[in-house]
């Protein structure tokens, strides 16, 4: 039809439509991660994108080839195909066990109607290793030079060798044979091309996202990401009924240190405490979150944390702070905190209200001789 009506030749066609199929892949993927970041589930992207990968792919395939299953031309959408299982054992990088692979390979063939075929097993035999050597390329090579040469290879050999298997099955012409194989090709490399614009594009949201939730001078998440997380946690713990403590720490004489020793003094000393406080996090429990939510106030949360259980963490980071040595250029500089710690109420009405009783707490602390907890 494209051809009589448009003259616009299938070569033409199937590329878009291929790069159709992957956009939709792309724009939907975005909505369901979108919606699973609303909704608070708690699942990682890269798992979804393997499942939600696979789903789409295989739908994708078994609904093309509906249209010409155990016909004389079934094998006009192979292409498609192969496309379809780079894309999953490349591009999305998922890990299929061989042994994993099978079922999913005899249920297409019995679909397809070519179980019967020896032509068909040396096919799903030599796909199998298809998606294996993918996976393992790009494992193995990925970011290195020469990668594009390396998935083009791998390509090109097994597209012509699964193409020789459809030849010997289908009697198709060495001319129809070498035209798939040139149009697999090209498919391969627009697909590369294609996913490395979006991958960089991704790339691009993704430090944009870090650079507006982290500090960039102690890479600790920053203001607005407290303010989300906080909200967030507040009304969490307000529906669950589980606790939520927060401490709140300045730096004990701050302006001093930039006074006398200069502001790039000053910053090697956040960078160090920040760096501190989240080794001591890191050792304890990995859900606390720390945030730098001033020029020398640092925040940390501690969803499902009573009061008297944050006790542990709060002293060592106090400990480890306090009285610690940053050195700069030929200067020692030492450091100390004041500390306000308190619990969640039910008269919180706000997260706003939760923060000011933390901070009345941390006042108290640097009002009366500094270096100390105040805890309520």
């Amino acid at each position: 039809m494209t051809w009589s009506t448009w003259l616009v030749a299938p070569f033409i066609t199937s590329v878009f439509f291929v790069l159709g199929v992957f956009t939709l892949y792309s724009v939907t993927f975005n909505w369901i991660t979108s919606g699973t970041h609303s909704w608070n589930i708690n699942i990682e992207d890269d798992t979804l994108n393997s499942w939600y990968g696979v789903l789409y792919m295989l739908v994708f395939v078994f609904s093309i080839q509906s249209s010409v299953v155990g016909t004389s031309v079934s094998w006009e959408f192979m292409n498609f195909q192969l496309i379809a299982v780079t894309f999953c054992a490349y591009f999305l990088n998922i890990h299929v066990p061989l042994y994993s692979f099978v079922p999913i390979v005899l249920v297409y063939m019995v679909f397809n109607h070519s179980i019967g075929y020896w032509q068909s097993w040396g096919h799903a035999i030599t796909l199998m290793f298809f998606f294996w050597i993918l996976n393992f390329i790009r494992v193995r090579y990925r970011d290195k030079h020469n990668e594009f040469v390396r998935y083009m290879l791998v390509g090109i050999s097994f597209g012509g060798i699964l193409w020789f298997w459809m030849r010997l099955k289908f009697h198709i012409t060495w001319l129809t044979f070498a035209q798939e194989w040139i149009y697999l090709i090209i498919f391969e490399i627009l697909l590369y091309m294609y996913i490395s614009m979006l991958s960089q594009d991704s790339a691009i949201k993704v430090r944009l996202a870090r650079l507006a939730s982290h500090d960039t001078l102690t890479n600790t998440e920053n203001f607005s990401a407290y303010t989300d997380d906080v909200r967030q946690m507040f009304d969490q713990s307000h529906e669950d009924g589980k606790p939520l403590t927060m401490m709140m720490f300045d730096i004990d004489h701050f302006k001093h240190v930039n006074d006398t020793y200069g502001h790039l003094a000053g910053d090697r000393v956040l960078q160090h405490v920040s760096m501190v406080t989240q080794t001591v996090l890191d050792e304890n429990d990995t859900t606390i979150s720390f945030y730098r939510t001033g020029g020398e106030e640092f925040n940390i949360l501690f969803p499902g944390y009573s009061l008297r259980e944050t006790e542990t963490v709060v002293r060592q980071i106090f400990s480890a702070i306090n009285h610690m040595k940053v050195n700069y250029d030929t200067d020692e500089i030492s450091i100390s905190i004041s500390v306000g710690v308190s619990e969640i109420t039910d008269d919180d009405k706000s997260p706003m209200d939760f923060y000011n009783r933390v901070d009345k707490n941390l006042y108290y602390s640097k009002r009366h001789g500094r270096m100390q907890i105040t805890v309520d």
